[in-house]
C-alpha cells in the first residue's frame, strides 16, 4: 500500500523491517478530488504531501488577480510549504490537485516523533529537501536567462509527458508567459 513512499526511500537509506512498521502504522493514504485545495493562502502548513498518484501544483494569486504556478508535484514527489511549516507561520501560497490524486499526508507532529524514532528519516527529507531546493534554484536561472520560448522547449524536453498532463494556462504561468504566448508557441508562430 506505501510501497512508493517506501521505495522512493529506500533509494537514499536502508530502513529495517521493524523501522518499516513504524513508519507505515503513522502513514494514511487520502484520495484528493481534481481541484480541491490541500493548502490557502493565511492557513499554516503543518503537512507534508507525498504523491503517489496525480498531479498537484502550489500557486500564488498575484496583484492582478492572476494566479501564477510556482511549483508542481508529480507521483513520488513532495509538496507543501516548507517557510509556512517550519517556522509556524501563514502561508503565502495555494495548494492544489491539478489532477485527481492519491496522497500521504504526514503531519508535523507525527513527522516529529517518526525522526525521534527513525533518526535515518533525517537524512532522508534532508536529501529531498536539497535536491527540491536545487530544482528552484535552476527553474529561478531559467526563469533570468532563457527565452520564453526556451523555456518551454527545455521543460518539454525535460519532461515531456507531465506538458501533456497539465492545463496549458498552468504550464504558462510555471513558465512564466501568457496562455496567449504558449499557443503561438505550440503553433510555431513565435
Amino acid at each position: 500500500m506505501y510501497a512508493a513512499l517506501l521505495s522512493h526511500i529506500q533509494k537514499f537509506i536502508t530502513l529495517e523491517p521493524s523501522e518499516i512498521n513504524i513508519l507505515e502504522s503513522c502513514l494514511n493514504i487520502s484520495k484528493i478530488k481534481k481541484k480541491e485545495h490541500l493548502l490557502r493562502e493565511g492557513q499554516v502548513c503543518n503537512t507534508l504531501y507525498f504523491i503517489l498518484k496525480g498531479c498537484s501544483r502550489q500557486y500564488i494569486i498575484n496583484s492582478k488577480g492572476t494566479e501564477q504556478t510556482l511549483q508542481f508535484a508529480i507521483e513520488n514527489w513532495w509538496i507543501t510549504d516548507y517557510l509556512s511549516y517550519h517556522n509556524n507561520t501563514p502561508s503565502h501560497f495555494y495548494i492544489q490537485t491539478v489532477e485527481n490524486c492519491e496522497v500521504i499526508a504526514i503531519e508535523k507532529s507525527t513527522l516529529e516523533s517518526l525522526l525521534i524514532e527513525i533518526p535515518k528519516l533525517e537524512r532522508y527529507f534532508r536529501i529531498v529537501s536539497q535536491k527540491s531546493f536545487g530544482a528552484a534554484q535552476m527553474r529561478i536561472k531559467f526563469l533570468f536567462t532563457m527565452s520564453a520560448e526556451e523555456r518551454y522547449n527545455h521543460f518539454k524536453n525535460q519532461q515531456p509527458d507531465f506538458v501533456q498532463r497539465v492545463p496549458q494556462y498552468m504550464l504558462a504561468s510555471y513558465l512564466d508567459f501568457s496562455a496567449e504566448f504558449m499557443s503561438k508557441i505550440r503553433a510555431g508562430k513565435v
